[in-house]
Order: structure tokens, then C-alpha cells, then sequence
């Protein structure tokens, strides 16, 4: 499963921005503000991360929402003293007797990791802080101009639960004031569109303490998701992907095959049976896949052959990381396992593109590619990875799309191609992948004749378009703050009777639209028109249909749409047409 784009903290390198620097100057000054205030603070780290900085502590008490203003006062008194930022490069020794001398023992670890020879630098700012930091830092604390704390929340020393839990204190900081006010607005319309809090409000999931980061979907939400995967499945049909599904639970016999029980186990749901034989939760479908394609001989006629899947998939992942719909313990994927030869790589990436295009521009969602080269530990020769990460460059490059590279970010047994998406307050979110696998085919021994009748191995491009659908689904609600597009919405259309004399005509329309598998209701509680009309709009329903004695008379409706507001009477016959139209082209 892709990884939700989580905080990423960034590398210095040789070109650091204005920006950056401020804002990991900011971050001195937040440790230097929290040691005024807590003399007996330890400090963790305090990186640059994308829209803006944090430092991680141990206090002697929790932080509270009330004590940042305390502590942004207490920076704002720092930074108008114009402190300088000085570079001081010390031995090791000198560097591990500072930490000791300061009781501070996440530095002394973070030294003693250190490489042999590596230079240690500090950043004294003023004489009123000093830090392990290779920088670099603005010249002094009047570059800092526009800066403001965020919020408290836990965090374990270097997200370990088994190590120290620390409190870690956000905050960002901008050059222009007007940046920062433009800032904290997109955090505010990013608030209302919380898919958690929009989720509980529209009743499309829920989380329970026993089954911590396992949805429960609800009928509205399933809605959604059943929706989503007949769309997936219709247009992979068309492209001719074959439908499979495999068993939930495997031995660990196929996941050492397929290399994750090495790579891959400590994410694992484990149980030992009676018969002391130990099975694992599938976390991914890969494996069995390879065991469908090794079901009889194969010939290069049947390639490319694409099996497709939505299996349910489990991965232990950290309490702590957590986070709704976007990182879960269950989920399941529009996954894809395609087998090619390597003449086929090219034009089978061209034609997961395509889907990706198909699928992206039909929610308006811009996106771009990231590739991600081998890994530290990764599995196979080097030869046939340089092979595959060249081949990703060039169909990246002929795409015309906009793409970078993360070096040391691809699969274990591959490089691959990450979808980052843009939503409506231009977040950007890593959706989909497409990793292309030289390794795993070999090590299941898969074959197929080629033409001339010469056994070859298959390679594998292991895909997901939407990604998880948990996640998928989290970001949409997002996206579209909970209005849904007509073709996705639970429900479409809502029948609102005047008084209690309009059931009748009321039922009867909502019977005629649910005719045309249009997802309709009909409110028949005793309320007045106005309380009605509240409730179907907070729960952001397309369309509002008004029936009363004027309707009852032309035999019409009076349409409320979200969009247009009111559009006064229609024909329910046009009525329909136009709303079959509209989800059927998915408007």
C-alpha cells in the first residue's frame, strides 16, 4: 500500500532555501523559548518539515493549548534581541562531554551515531542556546518576522513506541506576514474538510476501540466504496484485466518465498495454530498472485496477462501513526499484478498511465509522479535493478508529465512510480504506484514459453490506481468537503413533502426516481418544510426535491440543486433524463 504523504523532514543540501532557513531557525528558537520556560527540558530533534517546523521535548509537565501563547511570547522576546546564529565545528569528544554536561541524552545518542570522521557541528544562538545542528540558520533572529505555533501533540523518539514518548510542538513560519495569514486560512478550510469529523457528521464510517484502525463502513459510506469499486472494475474490464481473489490468511511458507517474510514481518498479523504451523494476515497481494500465474505453463501469447484484485488486506501499523481513514490496520486495494516480457515494459506503462488519466481527471484532481530508486536493503542484482530504474526514467520522460526522483525509495524488489495527487486546498497526497519487479517472479520460478519456444522469466509490474480505497475515500471527503459529486453521493436526490397531505405524491416520486436506480429518499417526518430543507443540505445531498399543492397539481417538482440553488419546477421526466446524464458521465 502507498504511504500517505506523512511529514517528511528535509536534507540539507547545498541550495537551502530563504524559507527553510527561517524556518529551522525558528525551530532554535522554539527549543531556546521552551528552555526558559522549563530549565530541565531534554531535547529530541527539530527539523524543517513541509509547511513548516517542530521540536520534540521531555517536559516535567503536558503541554497544554494554553501554554503556546506563553511560549510564542517568550520567542517573540528572543527574536527581537536580534541574536546571531554562530557555526562551531568540535570533536567528537568535546560534543558527547556537552551532552553529558547538559543531561541531554537524545544529543549524546544522536553524537554516538555519528559516522568515524563525520563533522560535528553546533549553532550557538546568542548565548542563551546551543544545538547539535549541521544548519544552516538565518544570520540572527530578526530574519524571523512571521511565525506562529500550531499545536501539541505526542510522539515517540524517532517513532519507536518502544522508546520515549516525547511531546512534539508544531509550528510554521513564513517571510511575508501575508503568507502566514494565507497559511493559517488553508489550515482552517482544511479543519471543516476533516474527513474524521465529516465522516461521523455524514455517517460514512466509524472506528471502535476494539478494532483500532479497522473501519466499520457504514450503508452511506459503503455506498461510496461499492460505487468506487464498480467504476474500477467496469473500466479495467474494458482493458482486459482478469478478476481474481485469493485466501485472506497464508502460511509463512509463501511470504519467505516471496521475500516480505524477511522484509516485511514486523507489519505482519501473526498466529500459530494448534499444529504449531504459523500463518500471517495477507498484507499485500503480490504472492498470490505469483501462485495464480504459476497455476499451469504459460505462453508469451497470453502476455501481457493482468490480474486484478480488491482482497481486504492487513498491516500492523504503530498506534501512533494512525490517523481515520488515511492510515489503517485494514484496507483493501484496486490492485493489479500485470506479467510482461521486457519488450511489453514500455507500452504497459503508457497504458497504466492512461488509467491513471482516466481516473485522476475524473475527480479534477492534478497530479504528478515521483520515482523512487533502490533502496539500502533491497533484494536481487544491482544489474536488473539499473535496468528497471532506466527503463521508469525514460517512460516518465515520454510522458510529458511533471515527475522527480527520490533516490532510495523503491520497493525491496523494485523501483517504482508514486502518484501524488493535489487536492482543492492544493495539499499534495501520494495515492497510487506502479512498481515494476524483476526479483519476486524469480524467486517463485515462474516461466513462460517465448516464441522461440525458449523459457523466459516474466517481470512483474505490481500497480494500485487509487491506492487504498480507505485512504482514497478519506481524501475525497476532503477534496470535496464532504459534496460528492452526483455519481458518488449516497444519496442523490431527497423528497421533501410540505405537509403530511403530499406522502403520498411524494412516495410516488421517490418510487419513479429509485425506478431508474437514482439513490432517492423521501422525508416523511412531521417537520416543518424549513427544518427538512436544514437537514438534507448539512448532509450535503445534490438535490432537493419540494412537493406540495402546486406540484401535486402540474404533476412537477420544485428542484433545489447544491450547486444552483433554486431552479423553481420541472418535469420529472426531463428531471430524471438529467440526472441519469449527469452520472453517467460522472459530471
Amino acid at each position: 500500500m502507498p504511504k500517505v504523504k506523512r511529514v517528511k523532514i528535509k536534507k540539507v543540501a547545498s541550495a537551502v532555501s530563504n524559507l527553510e532557513k527561517i524556518r529551522h531557525s525558528a525551530s532554535h528558537v522554539l527549543a531556546a523559548a521552551v528552555l526558559q520556560l522549563f530549565p530541565k527540558a531534554q531535547f529530541g530533534i527539530g527539523p524543517v518539515i513541509e509547511g513548516g517546523f517542530y521540536y520534540d521535548f521531555i517536559l516535567p509537565r503536558p503541554l497544554a493549548p494554553d501554554d503556546l501563547p506563553i511560549i510564542e511570547k517568550k520567542m517573540q522576546e528572543i527574536i527581537n534581541r536580534k541574536l546571531a546564529f554562530k557555526k562551531r565545528i568540535v570533536s567528537r569528544e568535546v560534543a558527547l562531554r556537552w551532552a553529558k554536561e547538559k543531561n541531554q541524552s537524545f544529543k549524546e545518542e544522536l553524537i554516538k551515531e555519528l559516522r568515524a570522521g563525520e563533522q560535528i557541528s553546533f549553532y550557538d544562538l546568542g548565548n542563551i542556546f546551543t544545538d547539535l545542528c549541521r544548519g544552516p540558520h538565518v544570520e540572527n533572529t530578526a530574519a524571523i518576522r512571521s511565525f506562529k505555533l500550531l499545536r501539541v501533540s505526542g510522539a515517540y523518539w524517532k517513532g519507536d513506541e518502544k522508546r520515549s514518548q516525547m511531546q512534539r510542538v508544531y509550528g510554521t513560519a513564513f517571510e511575508e506576514k501575508s503568507a502566514l495569514e494565507n497559511y493559517l486560512k488553508l489550515l482552517e478550510e482544511a479543519e471543516k474538510r476533516d474527513h474524521k469529523k465529516l465522516g461521523r457528521e455524514l455517517e460514512l464510517f466509524l472506528f471502535h476501540e476494539t478494532a483500532p484502525g479497522m473501519p466499520y463502513w457504514l450503508p452511506k459510506g459503503l455506498v461510496i466504496y461499492n460505487t468506487l469499486i464498480d467504476f474500477w472494475r467496469k473500466e479495467h474490464q474494458k482493458r482486459g484485466y482478469l478478476e481474481i481473489a485469493s485466501p485472506l490468511l497464508n502460511k509463512k511458507e509463501l511470504y519467505e518465498i516471496s521475500g516480505h517474510w524477511d522484509h516485511y514481518r514486523e507489519h505482519m498479523f501473526l498466529s500459530e495454530t494448534a499444529e504449531k504451523e504459523i500463518y500471517a494476515l495477507k498484507p499485500m497481494n503480490c504472492p498470490n498472485a505469483m501462485v495464480v500465474f504459476a497455476l499451469r505453463n504459460r505462453s508469451y501469447r497470453e502476455l501481457p496477462l493482468r490480474f486484478s484484485d480488491t482482497d481486504i488486506l492487513h498491516r500492523f501499523e504503530l498506534s501512533g501513526v494512525l490517523n481515520g481513514l488515511l492510515r489503517v490496520r485494514k484496507f483493501a486495494q484496486d490492485d493489479a499484478h500485470i506479467f510482461v516480457s521486457e519488450d511489453q515494459i514500455k507500452p504497459e506503462y503508457q497504458r497504466i498511465l492512461e488509467i491513471a488519466e482516466r481516473f485522476y481527471s475524473i475527480f479534477n484532481m492534478e497530479y504528478s509522479f515521483r520515482l523512487g530508486t533502490r533502496p539500502k536493503k533491497f533484494m536481487g542484482d544491482i544489474a536488473s535493478w539499473n535496468k528497471a530504474e532506466k527503463d521508469l526514467k525514460a517512460i516518465l520522460k515520454a510522458s510529458k508529465k511533471k515527475f522527480e526522483v527520490l533516490e532510495g525509495d523503491g520497493a525491496f524488489y523494485g523501483p517504482k512510480i508514486d502518484i501524488l495527487m493535489k487536492d482543492a486546498l492544493g495539499r499534495e497526497w501520494q495515492l497510487g504506484t506502479i512498481q515494476l519487479d524483476f526479483q519476486i517472479p524469480r524467486r517463485f520460478g515462474l516461466k513462460y514459453t517465448d516464441a522461440k519456444g525458449l523459457e523466459k522469466t516474466p517481470v512483474v509490474i505490481h500497480r494500485v490506481i487509487y491506492g487504498s480505497l480507505e485512504r482514497f475515500i478519506g481524501l475525497l471527503i476532503e477534496h470535496y468537503a464532504g459534496a460528492f459529486p452526483l455519481w458518488i453521493s449516497p444519496l442523490q436526490v431527497i423528497v421533501l413533502p410540505i405537509a403530511d397531505r403530499h406522502f403520498d405524491y411524494a412516495k410516488k416520486i421517490a418510487a419513479a426516481l429509485e425506478a431508474q436506480d437514482i439513490r432517492v429518499e423521501a422525508n416523511l417526518k412531521s417537520e416543518t418544510l424549513g427544518a427538512k430543507i436544514r437537514a438534507a443540505e448539512m448532509q450535503k445531498i445534490p438535490y432537493i426535491l419540494v412537493v406540495g399543492d402546486k406540484e401535486m397539481a402540474a404533476k412537477t417538482v420544485a428542484v433545489r440543486s447544491r450547486e444552483k440553488g433554486d431552479e423553481g419546477q420541472h418535469k420529472l421526466e426531463k428531471l430524471i433524463k438529467r440526472l441519469k446524464e449527469e452520472i453517467e458521465k460522472k459530471k
